[in-house]
């Protein structure tokens, strides 16, 4: 493909090459014999977007699961209707996602029970670590004598006894290509090898998998040593890990296991929700790269505001302050269990607002080009961005307007043509 008239972030005008690198940019090129071509008419071309970090099968999945989150349902009445009201799936199942207590208090398979239709119904909690299933639900997956209903996502205990029900990955892979999102990194842990080859045709990003160097870690059950063991075994195998930190307990153990077992060169810290001071100087001595998510404070900041104490305030999702002292960063939204709009995402990081309107940590606030930039990076360099530039990969994004307005609003509204290896797609 041949894309005349495009105007890049520093306001040249170009006619780019793109095949599945780009072949050539320069101010004016001349089509070849039987090659397409695009008017970008003056309109911004960027790279495309990589978002570092989520769960395809999930977000698909939750494409038709009943949505219970506190923007969803208000009240205890609110989550019985929804949860009466939503059809169970293939598998039989009613699924509903993204809970948090401030709807109706804690959930165990009491409380489900008496909110829930006589059918197997799971919940999950907004953080994606629990689900909590009913007495109908237990009883399917041959757990009726289960003390709570509460069971944690990563444990294959039970997760193996439901059935794969097929879910629309093509829905979503359209979605995100309309937010001009050109690749992903699958962050489920313990993805299975051939998961992705499954998927056919049906995803047409680029797909990278953190699995097998994926770990999610829990504040009840975190041991350094076998952390560190971890951590060594997966180096020896020359897999880099990521670990997933959305405590200050968690960060902490991370970084003394990352002392003790070494760092690999890409090795990544996922989330890092919460940053406290003395943990900076640390991240930049290992040089790990971190890959956050500043969406959720503007999905969660009025929640996080009641929840978390003021003085800590300051060190929930952390940006400018780890760009200042040098360490290596790079966003994504870790859809479903955040919005999966990365323009979204690059509008909280520069702005910092919470639902309400409240900015929650201006001092971590970032330039648009800033923001952009960090959904640019390459799957395995997620925090160096990509570049409209001769042999770097053919994966652009055409969206409507100057760069300056592209910058102004950072609206995903103004993608036009996503363009992956040179196809539009």
């Amino acid at each position: 493909m041949l894309i005349q008239r495009a105007t890049l972030l520093d306001g040249s005008r170009v006619d780019i090459r793109v095949a599945d690198r780009i072949g050539d940019v320069a101010q004016s090129l001349a089509p070849a014999k039987g090659e397409a071509v695009l008017d970008a008419a003056g309109a911004t071309v960027i790279a495309g977007l990589h978002d570092h970090h989520l769960h395809l099968h999930a977000a698909a999945a939750a494409c038709d699961s009943a949505r219970v989150g506190p923007a969803d349902v208000g009240d205890r009445d609110g989550l019985m209707r929804a949860l009466a009201g939503a059809e169970p799936g293939q598998d039989g199942w009613v699924r509903a996602v993204g809970y948090h207590e401030s709807v109706a208090g804690p959930l165990d398979r009491t409380v489900l029970d008496a909110l829930t239709p006589p059918l197997p119904v799971r919940v999950q909690d907004r953080s994606g670590v629990l689900w909590t299933v009913n007495s109908a639900g237990l009883a399917r997956l041959g757990l009726s004598d289960h003390p709570d209903g509460r069971l944690r996502s990563a444990d294959p205990g039970w997760t193996a006894e439901l059935d794969r029900r097929d879910v629309p990955l093509d829905r979503l892979s359209r979605r995100l290509a309309r937010y001009g999102v050109t690749g992903i990194t699958e962050a489920t842990p313990d993805l299975a090898t051939d998961a992705v080859s499954q998927w056919g045709g049906r995803v047409v990003q680029r797909v990278h998998v953190l699995a097998p160097g994926k770990r999610i870690l829990h504040d009840d059950g975190l041991g350094l040593d076998e952390l560190a063991g971890w951590i060594a075994d997966r180096h020896r195998d020359g897999v880099p890990v990521a670990v997933h930190c959305v405590t200050a307990a968690q960060l902490v153990v991370t970084i003394a296991a990352l002392r003790l077992a070494g760092v690999h060169p890409r090795d990544r810290i996922e989330h890092a929700a919460v940053v406290p001071d003395d943990c900076i100087d640390d991240l930049v001595e290992l040089g790990v790269t971190v890959v956050t998510q500043p969406n959720f404070v503007a999905e969660r900041g009025d929640q996080y505001r009641t929840d978390v104490p003021v003085a800590e305030h300051h060190e929930l999702w952390r940006v400018a302050t780890l760009l200042r002292a040098g360490v290596p960063l790079a966003f994504s939204t870790d859809t479903p269990f955040g919005d999966g709009d990365p323009w979204a995402a690059m509008r909280a990081a520069v702005h910092r607002r919470t639902p309400s309107g409240a900015v929650l940590g201006d001092r971590e606030c970032v330039e648009a080009t800033t923001a952009l930039a960090k959904f640019q990076g390459a799957a395995d360099d997620p925090a160096t961005p990509r570049t409209v530039a001769a042999g770097q990969p053919g994966d652009l994004c055409v969206l409507e307007g100057s760069p300056r307005e592209v910058l102004a609003d950072l609206d995903s509204g103004r993608v036009r043509v996503t363009i992956i290896g040179g196809r539009t797609v």
